[in-house]
């Protein structure tokens, strides 16, 4: 067990070439590995993530292959020739003993406008009804919070946005959908998100955006980087119109 500021830090073998560090929310590693698997979303716990992750993008680990960011935890990937669980496991207790000097740098603010409801977003009377609020206050609820990016994942550029308001909390759906418009915003559980690409998902939508959440040509593939704070802005169907040609 190394001790973080404030969080428990764990690691556990995830294979034979990777380990996870796990920061756990106070009070809770009584019953860590009994739920080892579990990622709470928590503001406090996921700093300690963006912070070992600065860390080790500024002072790379020679045989560390690739660092993968979630909500509570980092998976480090690396070489199984040049490196062993235990060396790492050390070399990362020297970064988690440095973490509480790190300044992280500040977070963009990206607007994305969205159309709710209708051919836009299928769920979002649904949604709005499993509440008992009206379909104009869930619109209000959703674009009137704003997200913290947590990490992406899922597919290039989808970013894991929270938290909802608790309003808006809804279960996935039970069956995913065969297909997914590209530039869907969907909710599922206190998340929410925009699907980059068109592909099969499980998230109930209220909305599309015609802004590229991914594009080839720039140096930064995703529109969103982990940090980074979001809001989304109601458009009508004629604005959503008009920009979809902008952006092609």
């Amino acid at each position: 067990m190394v001790k973080a500021p404030g969080h428990d830090a764990r690691f556990v073998i995830a294979s034979d070439q990777s380990l996870i560090v796990y920061f756990d929310p106070p009070g809770e590693s009584g019953r860590a590995e009994a739920r080892h698997l579990q990622n709470q979303i928590t503001q406090r716990g996921h700093e300690q993530v963006r912070k070992l992750l600065h860390l080790l993008q500024q002072e790379p680990v020679a045989g560390v292959r690739n660092l993968h960011p979630a909500y509570a935890s980092l998976l480090v990937v690396f070489d199984g020739v040049r490196l062993g669980h235990a060396e790492v496991a050390e070399i990362l207790r020297g970064y988690l003993a440095r973490m509480e000097d790190v300044e992280l740098p500040e977070g963009r603010l990206v607007e994305i406008p969205v159309c709710y409801g209708g051919e836009f977003g299928a769920d979002l009377a649904e949604v709005a009804g499993s509440h008992g609020i009206t379909v104009e206050r869930a619109i209000e609820l959703h674009s009137s919070t704003t997200y913290l990016v947590y990490f992406l994942g899922f597919v290039p550029g989808f970013a894991y946005l929270g938290e909802l308001p608790e309003e808006l909390v809804t279960p996935r759906l039970a069956t995913p959908r065969r297909g997914v418009p590209k530039g869907s915003v969907g909710i599922a559980g206190n998340q929410t998100g925009v699907y980059p690409l068109a592909t099969p998902g499980g998230w109930r939508l209220i909305g599309q955006t015609p802004i590229p959440m991914v594009r080839p040509e720039r140096e930064e593939l995703s529109l969103l980087a982990i940090g980074d704070r979001v809001r989304f802005t109601p458009i009508s169907a004629e604005r959503f119109a008009m920009l979809e040609r902008v952006w092609g």
